[in-house]
């Protein structure tokens, strides 16, 4: 919950800047606009994943197991690693964009009008690979604050700069803007990495290589997966140009990015912390079973009550981020954000196969979840458009949850303690009930059983995370400690 408690404070504040961000861009360039940006850094994020070789997660598995050694020498070492490593994706990421930029553009947007918009954000990517290789350093070595103050100083100066150029040039601040954002990010990371005291060991590329194999052969599982994810997730896009239209791309994109962004500040805040100390105890089951139980708890609780809050005020919540335009995605994410209850649970549970570097699994459970998810993606926008896609999303993690709790179980012995599903069972009827009311189409009586699950679902998660760590105790500790 400490950490919880120092990245949720983050990301609220990231969430502010990007919810003024996404309101510029929804006024200055419209959902075109929008569509045009999702195109740019979907595409940026997909040569990333092909070429990083995983190494921003694979790496801090490996930075965390030498640092609860407390070998200081071998962290060095590991950390040196990384950084000769990451100059190796960089180059291989750049070179790939520049030569490739024509064909993406033919892919992303049907012409070739864009190539030299692909190019230049190959600088983007450098920033972005530069930045996450000393997120992961940080996150390794549980360097909470500083990860937390990078990510906050670095997305508000980003804002402060962009915001000018989007209300000067519109459409044509758009590859700038993507640029500036991920230098500052590097920015501030550099400058919070660079304040370890930790002495760099000499290596050459060789013994990088050789010494870095296991974060390697890590990375490169991890890297596919993300490939993996980020091809689907790009596909979709694609195809939604194709039967929509960009506008519809950067509907979708909004819609998402509340599903992602904004509901997701649960799982950025708790995973930042959750994922190093989860590969520290990794051979231990008895151990995880606590640490996977926790956390699955504590993300039930938070989330329950965002969920009940959302659904009731969804179309408020829409206009306030963006404009009416964007009503239209109202029923996307009520159906997408119900999912996310299912999403918590399993998300606390997959952990396990990745802190255990099961790379079998993880790429077969990757393949599988993704197809599936595309699958059931490009059936929903089919038949049922925008909606659709919100529909696919809750029956992706309504499955994705149920086989990875069977895998957790059966591979690695991994059981909830019962007590939970009674809590957990308790919390998916309050959002199914919040869902159902909002077909009802008398107002008042919509709106006051809506109100009395707001009451009972926020009376709920208090009472129990009450009993389990003094919410008055932990949050005059946190005062104090801040003072």
């Amino acid at each position: 919950m400490k950490a919880t408690s120092l990245f949720g404070g983050v990301q609220v504040i990231n969430i502010i800047i990007s919810l003024v961000r996404s309101k510029a861009i929804a006024l200055l360039i419209g959902p075109v606009g929008m569509g045009i940006a999702s195109l740019l850094t979907s595409t940026m994020s997909l040569i990333n994943g092909l070429t990083n070789l995983g190494l921003e997660k694979s790496a801090v598995k490996e930075i965390s197991l030498e640092n609860s050694k407390s070998d200081i020498n071998k962290v060095s070492r590991t950390i040196s690693i990384l950084k000769r490593l990451v100059w190796f994706t960089i180059t291989l990421g750049v070179v790939v964009m520049i030569v490739f930029s024509p064909w993406l553009s033919e892919f992303a947007f049907g012409n070739k009008d864009y190539t030299i918009s692909f190019v230049w954000i190959s600088i983007a990517l450098l920033f972005k690979q530069l930045a996450s290789s000393q997120l992961a350093i940080l996150q390794g070595l549980r360097k909470l604050k500083s990860l937390a103050k990078a990510n906050l100083y670095g997305n508000l100066l980003g804002l402060l700069i962009t915001l000018p150029l989007y209300y000067f040039y519109k459409l044509d601040a758009i590859v700038p803007a993507i640029i500036i954002a991920t230098f500052m990010s590097f920015i501030f990371t550099l400058y919070y990495s660079l304040k370890l005291e930790i002495k760099p060991d000499k290596i050459t590329n060789k013994e990088a290589f050789v010494e870095g194999k296991p974060m390697i052969e890590l990375g490169l599982t991890l890297s596919f997966s993300s490939m993996v994810t980020l091809l689907v997730a790009y596909i979709l896009q694609i195809f939604i140009s194709t039967e929509g239209g960009i506008d519809q791309v950067g509907l979708y994109q909004a819609g998402f990015l509340i599903l992602n962004s904004y509901v997701g500040i649960i799982f950025n805040a708790m995973g930042t912390d959750y994922f190093p100390r989860l590969s520290a105890i990794s051979e231990d089951i008895v151990k995880i079973r606590k640490s996977v139980y926790e956390q699955a708890m504590i993300a039930v609780l938070l989330i329950s009550p965002i969920i009940v809050i959302f659904l009731t005020l969804a179309p408020i919540i829409i206009r306030i981020l963006y404009t009416k335009e964007f009503l239209s995605i109202v029923p996307m994410v009520s159906w997408g954000i119900l999912g996310m209850l299912f999403r918590a649970v399993s998300w606390s549970m997959g952990y396990i196969i990745i802190a255990k570097g099961d790379s079998k699994v993880f790429i077969k459970t990757a393949l599988g979840f993704n197809s599936l998810l595309l699958l059931l993606n490009v059936l929903g926008y089919t038949y049922g458009g925008l909606e659709g896609l919100g529909f696919s999303f809750f029956i992706h993690y309504i499955i994705h949850f149920i086989v990875i709790r069977l895998i957790t179980y059966y591979r690695y012995g991994f059981y909830f303690e019962k007590g939970f599903y009674k809590i957990f069972t308790f919390t998916v009827i309050l959002c199914a009930l919040a869902f159902s009311f909002t077909y009802i189409q008398n107002e008042i009586l919509k709106y006051s059983l809506m109100g009395i699950v707001i009451i009972i679902s926020i009376l709920f998660s208090y009472k129990l995370l009450d009993e389990k760590m003094d919410i008055k105790k932990f949050i005059n500790e946190l005062l104090n400690r801040k003072k």
